[in-house]
């Protein structure tokens, strides 16, 4: 079985070897972001343990600049650590690692910029097929969150207006057309406000590829707002660097698969 087949099939079961209860509100899969510049990499590890305890389906590793050079290090141990997926989320051509299950091939199709549509695509797509790394090809959009993220400011691209699901839309169905397996709407890293549960929806039902959803997402009722929306897969990275962080991530894969949320 693929990874990406895996990731659906969490998503279908709502969590990791949880099957689906009749009558329960479709879940979702809940996919854990992991930053290298913020932790060590044995603390990153830690951290990797600890959202699959609580009930993540996949680890996400990426960072919007990289600063550190512990990526390939972090993969490693991350991979060590835990048993579902690990998934890379590249900033850059920088952070590919082998020791990964698979990478999202990002175009960052909101943009006009060619670096992020198609330039370093080609330069990692050697240096990916001689890892042997599975591909799973993703339209990746940015969504306007309220305030100048990173991801904004390091892609050097605008993100789609909040208030605008129409061309979110368009921009989801060209990644269809285009043959991407998945769609990301993101906020971006630090956002203030999550990606519009309206766009959400507006774009589910105009197109058939999963969604992802990530950034802003900082609550239970916001992700399982998202999930009601249409969304297939929730990413939540900056939200659990808080002190609440532990209790967060119950809360959060609680949400995600349909369940009651802890109190």
């Amino acid at each position: 079985m693929s990874t990406l087949d895996r990731l659906l099939q969490a998503r279908r079961d709502g969590g990791p070897g949880q099957p689906a209860a009749t009558g329960r509100p479709l879940a979702a899969g809940f996919w854990v972001l992991i930053d290298p510049d913020r932790h060590a990499p044995a603390e990153a590890a830690r951290r990797a343990e600890a959202a699959q305890r609580a009930g993540a389906d996949a680890i996400l590793v990426g960072s919007s600049i990289l600063i550190s050079d512990n990526f390939a290090a972090t993969v490693e141990l991350v991979k060590r650590a835990a048993s579902v997926p690990v998934l890379l989320f590249p900033g850059s051509t920088a952070q590919l690692s082998g020791d990964a299950d698979a990478v999202l091939f990002l175009s960052l199709i909101s943009g006009r910029n060619p670096e992020l549509l198609i330039g370093q695509h080609v330069r990692a797509a050697p240096v990916i097929r001689s890892l042997g790394l599975e591909v799973i090809p993703t339209g990746y959009l940015l969504i306007e969150s309220g305030t100048l993220t990173a991801t904004e400011y390091m892609s050097d691209t605008k993100p789609i207006p909040r208030a605008k699901p129409d061309i979110a839309m368009a921009h989801a169905l060209a990644a269809e057309y285009l043959g991407m397996r998945l769609v990301y709407l993101d906020a971006g890293s630090g956002a203030r406000q999550p990606v519009p549960p309206e766009m959400i929806a507006a774009c589910a039902s105009y197109i058939t590829l999963p969604i992802i959803v990530g950034g802003g997402i900082h609550d239970g009722a916001a992700a399982q707002a998202a999930v009601s929306a249409g969304a297939s897969f929730i990413v939540v990275g900056n939200a659990l660097e808080r002190a609440r962080g532990g209790a967060l991530l119950g809360e959060l894969a609680a949400a995600v698969h349909g369940a009651p949320i802890p109190a």
